[in-house]
């Protein structure tokens, strides 16, 4: 009995979908597709101090509660944005559980496109909330192990748990203490979206592109 070359095994495997996507081709698919949709997984704040233009403002926590009703307002050319590309990548996850395999995530975050010259709308500077997750994080490991040396032992143990939190959120990516943040007064925009103001505001070209793939299968 024969036993299948490397090559033939590696042929017979899918290959794995790209879901990383450069500024330099989305600044194209600007140009090229209409039916291309961006959406900015950020916190209003964050998007309101810079933004690519033409992209929507969904933060992470109202689409992880409207996934489904997000997912059937998609058209097939999505791309998710955010500061680094982490949450823009849980956004991809969760798109993916609801259907929509075939987003991609910037890589870079907004920050990178900007840097490569990409059209964007700058606004009120603002610490984006990933520089705060490492400040508060780095300062609450300073003060536990100065509190430890100079008032009690015991409270290294803050140091040890600020480890064990991100050690707990690189494995499970996410951030609890990004999210605490997110809520406090200086993360908060002059408007916060909303359901109908985040969601509802989606081109209608998504649903009828949703529907057009439904009829077709």
């Amino acid at each position: 009995m024969t036993r299948p070359s490397a090559s033939a095994s590696a042929s017979a495997s899918p290959a794995p979908a790209v879901t990383a996507l450069d500024p330099e081709t989305l600044q194209t698919w600007f140009q090229e597709h209409k039916d291309l949709v961006v959406i900015d997984v950020r916190s209003a704040a964050e998007f309101e101090s810079l933004h690519i233009r033409g992209s929507y403002n969904v933060p992470l926590p109202l689409l992880s509660e409207h996934t489904d009703e997000l997912a059937t307002r998609l058209g097939s050319r999505v791309v998710l944005v955010c500061q680094s590309g982490a949450r823009a990548e849980q956004a991809r996850q969760r798109l993916g559980g609801a259907g929509i395999g075939t987003a991609y995530v910037l890589t870079g975050g907004v920050p990178g496109f900007a840097a490569a010259g990409g059209n964007v709308v700058r606004g009120k500077a603002r610490w984006d909330l990933e520089r705060q997750v490492r400040l508060a994080a780095g300062s609450l490991v300073v003060l536990g192990l100065a509190g430890g040396k100079f008032v009690s032992p015991k409270i290294r143990l803050l140091a040890g748990a600020i480890g064990t939190g991100l050690t707990f959120s690189a494995a499970t990516n996410t951030c609890a203490m990004g999210q605490a943040l997110s809520a406090m007064p200086w993360n908060k925009a002059a408007k916060e979206p909303t359901r109908e103001s985040a969601i509802l505001q989606l081109p209608s070209a998504g649903v009828q592109a949703n529907q057009d793939r439904a009829q077709a299968a």
